[in-house]
């Protein structure tokens, strides 16, 4: 195993390759300027946070052509959906295929970018998103907390600060306070996931362990640092984790996004499910041995459910459910990623 430290055993310098000029063009002319070495270093910090977490597993971590790809079904080994009353009526389903691309020659920028969907993921191969439910974070909205479209204070979601989004993939819109838990290096010098702009997330510390200054974080909820030129922090208050992404990245519109649910040959399409006004009451998440799952819940008093089963085929389920979104009616089809 490599041991990951902020020392870097063996290197002559700190990561700087990594800091704060700004280039513009393809990752391949950033790849250009950097040296092999500082290319395998970066690709040996990310396989690192992943093993010394003790998630390697769960996700796979290979370097080709510039970045490091983190692969997994997306689906932690952590209890899911306790805790949520503002459910949008969606259940957490495996990804398929999915790996998230981290840069190796990450390169600070100028200008924050968002996106309605992942901007990060964590070392255990979930994706992180920005605090916001829909993709309602635009450029303008960075500056100012959006109170009426976030997750945590609309109870959206799980007590480990994760929830189904409307693909039915699981991911995190706060600090994902189960995995670091349950991480084995678990501590304020512990990577807890990856940008996609190829700079790292720590938690509410510095990686010392001493706190961070009021004020120090910028819009992207990061700062500088010593070893990789940039990092990202959690944070108790708005915006709680990677908020957008400073560094640069060479095809923003190209960045992963798990595919949704289609429904197979005979199969009703499935809609995305909506919040019931009010939220609903005794959220309980079941998972089977078997693969099978259950998401039951109440609502003025009524009961509904989500559940499904592996089908034969990979990766398609067989769902039922009775849903508010859909006034309560049965519903039964299979559908696959």
């Amino acid at each position: 195993m490599i041991r990951f430290n902020r020392r870097w055993q063996g290197m002559a310098a700190p990561l700087a390759f990594i800091g704060f000029t700004l280039h513009h063009g393809s990752v391949q002319a950033q790849e250009d300027a950097r040296t092999p070495q500082e290319i395998t270093e970066h690709c040996a910090a990310v396989k690192a946070s992943v093993e010394e977490a003790g998630f390697a597993d769960q996700v796979s971590v290979s370097c080709d052509n510039g970045y490091a790809y983190l692969s997994s079904t997306s689906y932690p080994d952590h209890p899911l959906m306790t805790g949520i009353v503002g459910t949008n009526e969606q259940v957490p389903i495996p990804a398929a295929d999915y790996a998230a691309p981290i840069p190796l020659a990450a390169t600070a920028g100028t200008t924050p970018k968002t996106r309605d969907s992942a901007l990060a993921v964590a070392v255990n191969g979930v994706p992180i998103f920005d605090y916001t439910g829909g993709g309602e974070m635009s450029q303008e909205d960075l500056h100012h907390h959006q109170t009426q479209h976030d997750t945590l204070l609309t109870e959206q979601l799980d007590d480990c600060g994760g929830h189904a989004g409307r693909g039915d993939d699981y991911h995190y819109h706060i600090a994902p306070s189960c995995m670091m838990d349950a991480m084995e290096n678990a501590g304020d010098d512990a990577i807890i996931g990856w940008a996609f702009d190829g700079f790292p997330i720590f938690g509410n510390n510095n990686p010392d362990g001493s706190p961070i200054a009021a004020q120090a974080l910028d819009v992207c909820n990061g700062q500088a640092d010593e070893t990789f030129g940039y990092r990202y922090h959690t944070s108790d208050e708005a915006p709680y984790i990677v908020q957008c992404l400073m560094g640069e990245v060479a095809d923003f519109d190209a960045l992963p996004r798990i595919a949704p649910l289609r429904a197979a040959k005979g199969s009703e399409p499935m809609q995305p499910g909506r919040p019931p006004a009010g939220g609903v009451d005794d959220l309980v998440f079941t998972q089977f041995d078997s693969g099978s799952r259950s998401l039951d819940y109440a609502y003025k008093g009524e009961a509904y459910y989500i559940r499904y089963t592996p089908s034969d085929t990979p990766n398609c389920y067989h769902m039922e459910t009775r849903t508010v979104t859909n006034n309560g009616a049965l519903k039964r089809g299979e559908y696959c990623r």
